[in-house]
């Protein structure tokens, strides 16, 4: 047998490791190819100069509880943490440090990066419901993530800010910044995010092969990817002071501020857009799925910039002015206490609430109007709630904000399970002031949607066997989708407009809301999806799906509803789309923070000459 020299074998070992170490990593996991920035900016844009300004107080001054009260909520409080520690230890027995966990058959699964969704997405949930001792395990974890590996090629981008960024800058918030090595993870996750945006127009690319340099962006972009990332990355610079997060998104948000009223929709973006050509030219509008969070934090990226940045507040009141034109609708549906009377008056008023849609370009040239309803949508009550207080225009917009509300509590509640479907289309009232609830007018419009072709009869008969056949209730014109995916944006706006109002019927609403979800979800491993909510109870089909989202969004949220008014107070912090608590600045300080300048830092600074 050939001997080699030992000083050959060790060669050969080290090779051979390295060739293994190689096909592992590519296996199982894919390094990014972190690169210099080509384009770099000639200038970077500074957080405002000057302190925040004092902004009106969001939340209600709710007045001392009884004893019973207080019994009674932290009994509720005490019911929705019980849910959310049966989804931690599944998650943490089944799916430990990997995205999710499939509840039904056990098993984890991959599905934003491979770094642990659930586990980042949970952190300030676990700290807002006192389980330290399972928080500081999962900082543990979450300090030996490598961001600068993965097991898939392409990072959404909006998705990695809004989770794992998200995450990360929440649990420091919330924390008091007490948990250091969270906020050296955001800032390695946000320096390579930050490539992202390495393109001629600085617009970045949203879904991202990182191990490509000298990618452009799309000629076809959800709108909410381009447009969803502000708080996350000023956020990133009012902590560490380092600009650059900061001008990220501050570039992009001037593209949309300069074609707010260049758009089919003046004042609205389209869903989709150009982002290669920065261009609007979309014909489908929406602030539901694809748009949603885009709106959502116009507001919020005001108030996290201590109202310094006027821009904000004008895109929202433009973007509102066309919601209310285009977008808000009344449907032709019974009100729910008519609809369970014994006698329901006749005839009786529809309910008295608003729901948003869509409007789309027709191919007559003009803009239609569909009532076509997402579960995702339900956010926008407490967005217009939220923004009602922060400008001062609740004479105007806070009654709206609770017909928003109402009519997903409504869907909700008129559900056969408790539960509101995906999507669905509904009648609407001709007349949104005086509308009485016209049932010929309801079977009308479910007839319309039913029919295939003109040669279909559109009779009353022919409508009550669809009623039948679809399960559909009083008002619901199709449902397009049956699905609920655990989905938070109900109980969201709940929440908000709760602490800004102190209604308490929104307290009832948030507990038959619960109960019915957790009925409908519950299975052996923790909770699922539902393939179907308008069937009988006995008859739920389940998907095999717990997005991150469940822990992060929805059953904080219903922790939160039922908890002291000042546990995660609304004038303390500035909730991002995946409910993560980023703290607002106090009026009267300055937006930016002492910090360690890197050399690097200073040295890139130095180069382009600008001050440190």
């Amino acid at each position: 047998m050939l001997q080699l020299p030992r000083r050959w074998n060790s060669v050969l070992t080290i090779f051979v490791g390295i060739f293994f170490c190689g096909l592992l990593i590519r296996q199982f996991g894919r390094k990014s190819n972190t690169h210099d920035i080509r384009y770099r900016p000639i200038h970077r844009n500074k957080l405002p100069s000057g302190n925040a300004e004092a902004l009106p107080n969001i939340q209600f001054t709710f007045p001392a509880e009884t004893e019973a009260e207080g019994n009674d909520r932290y009994r509720k409080q005490l019911a929705v943490k019980e849910t959310f520690v049966r989804s931690w230890d599944a998650y943490k027995e089944l799916a430990w440090g990997f995205d999710e966990l499939r509840p039904l058959t056990g098993t984890p699964a991959t599905t934003f990066g491979g770094w642990g969704a659930t586990l980042v997405d949970s952190l300030d949930t676990l700290w807002i419901m006192g389980m330290k001792e399972e928080f500081e395990e999962a900082v543990e974890v979450v300090s030996n993530i490598d961001f600068t590996i993965s097991n898939q090629t392409n990072v959404n981008v909006f998705e990695t800010t809004i989770r794992y960024l998200g995450g990360l800058l929440g649990a420091y918030d919330v924390t008091r910044s007490a948990y250091p090595a969270l906020l050296t993870k955001a800032v390695e996750l946000g320096d390579i995010l930050y490539q992202a945006f390495d393109t001629p127009q600085r617009i970045p690319v949203s879904r991202w092969d990182w191990l490509r340099p000298g990618q452009l962006p799309a000629d076809r972009v959800i709108v909410a990817e381009l447009g969803s990332l502000t708080l996350e990355f000023t956020r990133l610079s009012e902590i560490t002071g380092d600009l650059k997060y900061y001008d990220a998104v501050y570039r992009v948000m001037l593209a949309f501020e300069m074609s707010q009223q260049d758009t089919r929709v003046p004042g609205l973006w389209p869903t989709i857009v150009d982002a290669s050509r920065l261009t609007f030219s979309g014909t489908h509008f929406t602030v539901g799925g694809m748009s949603d969070s885009l709106y959502e934090y116009l507001t919020k990226e005001y108030i996290l910039l201590g109202g310094t940045v006027p821009s904000y507040r004008t895109m929202y009141e433009a973007a509102l002015k066309a919601m209310k034109r285009f977008l808000f609708f009344r449907p032709n549906a019974p009100d729910r206490k008519d609809l369970l009377s014994d006698e329901p008056p006749q005839p009786f008023w529809a309910a008295d609430i608003l729901f948003l849609g869509s409007t789309y370009l027709a191919s007559d040239g003009r803009m239609v109007k569909e009532p076509l309803v997402q579960h995702l949508g339900c956010f926008a009550g407490g967005m217009v709630a939220l923004a009602a207080k922060t400008f001062e225009r609740e004479s105007e917009d806070m009654a709206i904000a609770k017909k928003l509300v109402d009519g997903c509590i409504w869907a909700y509640d008129t559900s056969p399970l408790g539960i509101m479907p995906e999507l669905f289309h509904l009648a609407t009232c001709d007349d949104p002031v005086s509308c009485i609830w016209d049932e010929a007018g309801w079977l009308r419009a479910v007839a319309t949607m039913a029919a295939n072709d003109d040669s279909v009869s559109l009779s009353e008969d022919f409508a009550r066997d669809v009623v039948e056949e679809r399960h559909l209730r009083p008002g619901f014109a199709n449902i397009r989708d049956r699905k609920y995916l655990l989905r938070p944006e109900a109980i969201e706006s709940i929440f908000i407009l709760y602490r800004i109002t102190g209604e308490k019927y929104l307290l009832d609403a948030a507990w038959r809301m619960f109960n019915s979800i957790i009925a409908a979800t519950w299975t052996k491993h923790a909770y699922a999806a539902v393939a179907d909510v308008t069937v009988d109870p006995a008859e739920v089909e389940h998907q095999d799906i717990m997005e991150s989202f469940w822990l992060a969004e929805t059953l904080k949220y219903f922790y939160l509803i039922f908890s002291e008014d000042d546990l995660v107070s609304l004038d303390e912090f500035v909730l991002n789309t995946e409910a993560h608590p980023f703290r607002r600045p106090m009026a009267g300080v300055s937006l930016t923070t002492p910090h360690d300048v890197t050399v690097d830092y200073v040295s890139e600074m130095a180069s382009e000459g600008l001050a440190v």
